[in-house]
């Protein structure tokens, strides 16, 4: 029995060393190193956009309120230059009349000056002096007349004063009777009033006469000087006729819409004949040779964006637009606004937080999408 029970516990000794040499090279084996995993890096900050010429499409006004539309002188699509005429207002005509009125009174003004400073003519000099010796002549004639008048008088007087005297000493006398001497006084007496009279006519004429001569001559010196204080009126009449031309010219420009700048007829608002529409204006106008992507990129990818970045373009979902386009990060917005672009994404937030960033179209694409403004794009800049 106990040599059938010694090459058993040498095997179980042997069993338990193995045990434990497995367990320590376990313990002590080279762990493997853990790598992370890596993220990839972000290619592109992807926006929804809108396509629109350069400087953004104008809506050409009228800035008389309640005008009507004469002449509508463009066609949708047409390339205009800046200044050209694109409508007249039913106010041209009235406008227009108005300034030739004006013109003819800057003209009026402007010959009454030449004549203020001028002074007057030599013909209205020398009828003024006419009438100024015609009034002394008269003066002189008729104090003359008053003169001769009045030496008859005073030689009447005289007599009657002789024959009253002669017949008061006779009635003393007893020669005649009182009633004769009575008449010779009267006499006497209306040959004397009619001598206060007399000298008071001479008097009274040649004051009157010597007045008008005082006048015409205040006329004659008033016609001959060239006051300054005329001249200036006359002056600030031209200045006020120049004025209401000025006025006149600017109410006139504003019956003819010109184009502001060059561009091209996008769409038509007022018809000839219609009152200008007030919300839309008469038409809309748009650099479509240069077109912009306005891509709202979220104010949380705005510091990777750059001035200078490539970008492309594609269509929306369900877009006309089967190209893709390529262009260039030309201007980033400075405001911070919600989105303005329509997601098609119903898990989009409609209250997101953009930034309007303009990628300038290369020309060969601005061509192809030249009519296709206000389209929705899919914009992708480039951060590469």
């Amino acid at each position: 029995m106990q040599q059938i029970q010694q090459p058993s516990k040498w095997i179980g000794a042997a069993i338990v060393v193995t045990a434990l040499g497995a367990v320590a090279l376990y313990q002590f084996r080279p762990r493997p190193v853990a790598v992370a995993a890596s993220t990839p890096a972000i290619q592109a900050v992807t926006a929804l956009g809108r396509l629109e010429p350069k400087g953004e499409v104008i809506q050409l006004a009228a800035n008389t309120p309640g005008s009507r539309i004469a002449e509508l002188r463009v066609k949708l699509g047409d390339r205009v230059q800046k200044g050209q005429i694109i409508a007249v207002l039913d106010t041209h005509d009235r406008a227009a009349a108005a300034l030739e009125q004006a013109q003819r009174t800057v003209g009026i003004a402007q010959a009454k000056l030449v004549q203020v400073e001028a002074g007057a003519k030599r013909g209205e000099i020398t009828a003024q002096q006419a009438t100024i010796d015609r009034t002394e002549v008269q003066l002189r004639e008729d104090v003359a007349a008053k003169d001769a008048t009045i030496a008859k008088l005073e030689a009447e007087v005289r007599n009657a004063e002789l024959e009253f005297q002669r017949h008061e000493f006779l009635e003393k006398q007893g020669a005649i009777s009182t009633s004769l001497r009575d008449s010779k006084r009267l006499t006497l007496d209306v040959t004397r009033q009619q001598l206060s009279e007399a000298k008071a006519n001479r008097r009274q004429a040649a004051e009157t006469i010597a007045k008008q001569v005082k006048e015409a001559e205040a006329t004659l010196d008033r016609i001959a000087e060239v006051r300054p204080v005329d001249v200036q009126a006359a002056q600030a009449e031209v200045k006020s006729a120049i004025a209401s031309v000025q006025q006149a010219q600017a109410e006139l420009n504003l019956t003819v819409i010109r184009a502001p700048r060059d561009g091209q007829i996008l769409k038509i608002h007022t018809w000839e004949g219609e009152l200008v529409d007030s919300k839309n204006g008469i038409v809309s106008i748009g650099q479509t040779n240069v077109m912009y992507a306005v891509a709202e990129v979220y104010e949380t990818d705005l510091p990777k964006v750059r001035i200078g970045q490539t970008a492309t373009l594609t269509s929306v979902s369900g877009g006309t637009l089967k190209q893709t386009l390529k262009g260039t990060v030309d201007e980033i917005g400075l405001e911070v606004a919600k989105k303005d672009v329509l997601n098609t994404d119903p898990a989009a937030s409609i209250d997101a937080r953009v930034v309007e960033v303009k990628v300038r179209l290369n020309p060969e694409d601005s061509r192809i999408v030249a009519g296709l403004t206000n389209m929705n794009v899919q914009v992708a800049i480039d951060l590469q």
